[in-house]
């Protein structure tokens, strides 16, 4: 069993996790949204994202979504982040499978990166954001 488990973890690539910075018009409101981005040419499959913030301090809940098929050059919309988690780091731990491989990146937007002098144009959206770490 040993022998069929690949001996390297293929890197993440083309794989991003986003905060946009957008308003929000139905609570009238500007807020931080985040965002999964697969820029691969082939659809992402059993997309799991566990997300959670943490300081040394602070822990907040974690949060698991779950998406069936991300197609390529396709994004999907996770969650909006509250300001009280700002003040921590926000990981978001995202395992797929792509081209029948296991991949898994930890993604993370440290405590204080989401700030407006940090928005950048952000991949496959029409929106200005931070990509995370």
């Amino acid at each position: 069993m040993k022998k069929d488990i690949d001996k390297q973890i293929p890197e993440v690539e083309n794989v991003h996790v986003v905060a946009a910075f957008e308003h929000n018009t139905t609570f009238k409101v500007d807020e931080w949204t985040i965002y999964i981005i697969n820029e691969n040419p082939e659809a992402l499959e059993t997309v799991l994202i566990v997300s959670k913030g943490e300081s040394k301090t602070k822990t907040t809940s974690v949060l698991r979504k779950k998406l069936d098929v991300l197609p390529s050059m396709a994004f999907a919309k996770l969650e909006f982040l509250h300001d009280d988690v700002l003040q921590v780091d926000n990981i978001f731990q995202v395992t797929y499978f792509l081209d029948g491989k296991l991949m898994h990146k930890d993604f993370k937007f440290p405590k204080g990166s989401l700030k407006s002098k940090n928005l950048k144009s952000l991949p496959l959206l029409s929106l200005k954001g931070v990509v995370a770490k």
